[in-house]
């Protein structure tokens, strides 16, 4: 091991990091004139120093967006990056399987070069503009060729591989796939047999594009089955296709949501995405020297543009850790040892990452990194403590949602607020206002007093795809956004100086009694229990209240408390008396989504699923629950076991409550 050791014993302090200098600036595209390079550099650079004080921001927007003369598309900030950086790494993957040591490289030219192929044989199978190219991947090697090719010549929709396969039918039908990228039957057995029954399903979808185990590629009856090596063969050097992305373009359709519920695609444009990669790269000071680590799937926003695109804007390598990220237990164990191997400065994760790597010891000389991003749910201070003490790295949040192509603030490193999500990105703007019944902004609130937050600016995107009739994507953007505004359905409250502190969903809101409970404090309270590693709280259904709050909880190995000993810590620090939790559930593990985030709604339904159970119990029935969602709602179904039960008495007590169920009699004895 060599070079300074960071001490790893639990009183490691948070160290301080060297300010920016002006030529850590990301860097803007290659020209052919290098004088009018250097000088479109120095104004893209202008105010970057000042962006860790609310000033800078306001500093830097005296020059125009128009006027820092950035890619007109993703494809043109690839050639950009091919030309400025060449021979120099873009990506390491680490192996799935074998030495973290040993990852498949590909450089800044080879990525182009391999871009250049994937928008050929699109091209080549009648792939225009306007159509849409569905990926079905974990993250393989061949990730970012495959989704950056496809916007290169068509639009990319990058797809959950874990969804249901009735959600995946319907995403690739409302966006009209007219090719599915998948892994090949012995790469992935599962998916493959996935891939086939969605794409049987999808009418307009032509070609399959197989990855990996291309040397035995079944026929498909209805579909070309096209390997991706028959790419190798065709020109690197340039794009044959009929015409280049240009700024006001589709890039992308990302899906949001999780894993129920029909999920929105949201659309990006190729001006989108530029711009946050750049903005992106400036306020997080992305450089040439540093080295990103991707632990995201590249179906999400973090890992497009955070680990994605920004950090090849400004050629700095990034170390993706293969096909599971950070859900991969072997390197989640090996994973300091890995930021040590590649000297890696900086990354991106959700809260319930960083919680699970403070049960890692740090085995290794971390003295490399120098921040870690954290968004996409709320940082519970006992974790963010938690993770400060072991690492000895600053934790810094930021906001954003895919709607806004992923970031609207970040936390300057000189003033970090703790609680407080930071300031708005450069040319953005961000308002806190009241919403009428019908969800329409009607008043703008001061600073100090919580209402939804809104975000305007070039990150804000188009709109959802409502359909894709005649073959070109409708958007639909009403009810969401507002004359420019975006409609985040966060909670929030922006302070003097421009910092945004979020209060929760709108949605998550737990209502007990017509008073409106914020399920943070409840968490922040458990959070800060010492046995506690991870919380969330939601509202229970409850006869006479509506609701009432509950909590899931899991512990720290070794942990001897109780739910009973819970509650009560959780009634002493939560604040408000209303909104100390009723009941503490203790899991082995709270229910995530693909991309690390507590899922609220899997909680929701097993808050009610024990209500339903409770109910039966006090009349002694058994009975077979189910909570099925249909049109958005939750819905207990109760099928009787009870021979003679009283079914209109369950459907009484049952009735008592506000959510909607349907009771099955016990069949004849």
């Amino acid at each position: 091991m060599t070079g300074s050791t960071r001490p790893t014993s639990p009183t490691s302090p948070v160290r301080s990091v060297r300010p920016i200098c002006r030529e850590e600036t990301p860097a803007g595209p290659a020209v052919e004139d290098r004088t009018t390079e250097r000088e479109r550099r120095a104004r893209a650079g202008q105010a970057v120093a000042e962006l860790t004080e609310p000033a800078g921001i306001a500093a830097a927007e005296e020059v125009p967006l128009d006027q820092r003369h950035l890619p007109s598309s993703t494809y043109d900030l690839l050639v950009s990056s091919a030309e400025r950086f060449g021979a120099a790494p873009a990506f390491h993957v680490l192996p799935t399987h074998g030495d973290f040591r040993a990852p498949h490289t590909i450089t800044y030219r080879e990525l182009l070069e391999r871009v250049h192929q994937v928008a050929n044989l699109l091209s080549g199978q009648g792939v225009r503009r306007h159509h849409t190219v569905s990926l079905l991947l974990p993250n393989v090697p061949e990730i970012c060729e495959l989704l950056w090719g496809a916007q290169a010549a068509a639009t990319a929709n990058p797809v959950n591989p874990q969804l249901a396969e009735d959600h995946m039918v319907d995403i690739l039908r409302r966006a009209a796939s007219r090719v599915l990228v998948a892994p090949g039957p012995d790469q992935d057995p599962d998916l493959w047999r996935k891939a086939l029954r969605v794409a049987a399903a999808v009418p307009t979808v032509r070609t399959l594009l197989v990855v990996g185990g291309e040397d035995r590629l079944p026929a498909v009856d209805g579909l070309e089955v096209l390997p991706l090596t028959a790419a190798r063969a065709l020109p690197s050097d340039r794009l044959t296709g009929e015409d280049r992305p240009g700024p006001q373009d589709i890039a992308a359709l990302i899906h949001t949501g999780g894993t129920t519920g029909a999920p929105k695609l949201a659309a990006h444009t190729h001006r989108n995405q530029v711009y946050m990669a750049w903005a992106m790269a400036l306020v997080f000071r992305y450089r040439q020297g540093g080295t990103l680590l991707c632990g995201m799937p590249f179906f999400h926003v973090n890992a497009i543009l955070i680990t994605g695109l920004a950090p090849v804007l400004s050629g700095a390598p990034v170390v993706s850790l293969g096909e599971a990220g950070f859900r991969d237990a072997r390197y989640r164990q090996q994973f300091w040892r890995i930021v040590e191997h590649y000297r890696v400065t900086a990354f991106s994760a959700v809260p319930t990452v960083c919680s699970m790597l403070t049960e890692v010891p740090v085995d290794a000389d971390i003295s490399s990194l120098e921040l870690v991003l954290v968004g996409a749910s709320t940082l519970p201070d006992g974790v963010r403590t938690a993770f400060e003490k072991h690492a000895g790295v600053p934790l810094c949040e930021g906001w954003g949602m895919t709607e806004g192509t992923c970031g609207s603030t970040y936390t300057p490193r000189g003033d970090r607020r703790p609680g407080s999500v930071g300031l708005r990105m450069p040319y953005q703007r961000i308002k806190v206002a009241r919403l009428d019944s019908a969800g329409t902004p009607v008043e703008d609130l001061p600073p100090g007093v919580t209402g939804t937050v809104l975000v305007s600016g070039p990150n804000v995107f188009p709109g959802y795809v409502r359909d894709a009739a005649d073959g070109r994507l409708r958007l639909d953007s009403t009810g969401k956004v507002f004359d420019g505004w975006l409609e985040t359905g966060d909670l929030g409250r922006l302070d003097d100086d421009g910092y945004l502190w979020l209060r929760g969903r709108a949605k998550d809101v737990i209502i007990r009694g017509g008073h409106n409970i914020d399920p943070t404090l409840i968490e922040q309270a458990l959070d800060g229990h010492p046995d506690v590693v991870t919380s969330a709280a939601v509202g229970r259904p409850d006869r006479h209240a509506g609701e009432v709050p509950v909590a899931f909880v899991t512990l720290r190995t070794g942990a001897t408390v109780n739910a009973e000993e819970l509650c009560a810590y959780a009634a002493r620090h939560v604040g408000e008396p209303t909104a100390a939790p009723k009941e503490i559930h203790i899991l082995d593990e709270l229910p995530l989504t693909a991309v690390g985030k507590i899922f609220k709604p899997a909680l929701r339904r097993e808050a009610m699923h024990r209500v339903v159970l409770t109910e039966l119990r006090s009349l002694g029935i058994t009975a077979e629950v189910t909570i099925r969602q249909e049109d958005g709602l939750d819905v207990a179904e109760v099928v009787l076991k009870t021979p003679g039960a009283d079914a209109a008495g369950v459907e009484r007590a049952l009735n008592a409550h506000t959510f909607p169920s349907r009771v099955v009699p016990a069949p004849p004895v």
